[in-house]
């Protein structure tokens, strides 16, 4: 069976994940039925967006969709259309005491060839930390070789069949050894074999998290996502 490249899973996740891509430049606004419905916490998210240094596509619920459209239609550069909408689309999209944030977006076709550190776990497993328990099984965590204690782990958002996000947090005494990367390495390989594309996103000022993904093959391509909080 043929072997779908990374690139063109990263291309399916975003259609379906958004309900187009790409868009047309600056910035395409969808009305997408996937904005009512539970995300892959259960919880909605309302709006969601992905852009590149030449377009993007922000994702609004339907009735939304003309009124955020209009916004825009005086916007001449991808930059200046995503800042203005990051600042209104609480207030267009009638939720004022929302915040829209701003995060950095990298995916991965080669993850950096790192020594496999931790084991795949149920959640279900003592030594999960609740933060890891609502990513559901499998998760990825290391652990104290001598007390078997957690140190650190990753979850996976799975958005769709095609696009699987990696979310990683490490235990404060256990930074520095490079558990991190080591853990986003080995899951960016699980997520390419099963036959998905593997993304990461974070705050642009978080300096540890760019430096973690960059090291695990994730490098920064000038794509940035939105999100509401």
């Amino acid at each position: 069976m043929p072997v779908t490249p990374p690139v063109d899973r990263l291309h399916q996740h975003l259609r379906t994940w958004l309900g187009q891509w790409p868009g047309t430049p600056p910035v395409t606004v969808v009305g997408s039925d996937a904005r009512e419905r539970p995300g892959w916490d259960g919880r909605v998210f309302p709006v969601i967006g992905v852009r590149t240094p030449e377009s993007g596509v922000v994702s609004v619920p339907p009735p939304a969709a003309a009124r955020v459209r209009a916004a825009v239609t005086t916007a001449t550069d991808v930059e200046t259309t995503w800042a203005a909408l990051v600042a209104r689309l609480p207030d267009l999209l009638g939720m004022p005491d929302r915040r829209v944030y701003e995060g950095v977006f990298r995916w991965c076709e080669r993850p950096t060839d790192l020594p496999d550190a931790g084991e795949w776990v149920e959640v279900t497993d003592p030594v999960v930390p609740p933060w890891l328990k609502p990513f559901g099984s499998p998760v990825l965590i290391a652990r104290d070789p001598d007390t078997g204690a957690y140190l650190a782990g990753v979850g996976i958002k799975r958005h769709d069949p095609y696009g699987h996000e990696i979310a990683v947090g490490t235990e404060p005494a256990a930074r520095g050894r490079g558990l991190a990367r080591s853990l986003v390495a080995r899951a960016a390989r699980h997520i390419l074999d099963a036959g998905a594309i593997p993304t990461y996103q974070h705050d642009p000022t978080n300096i540890a998290s760019a430096r973690v993904a960059e090291a695990a093959g994730f490098p920064d391509r000038g794509w940035r996502s939105l999100g509401m909080g």
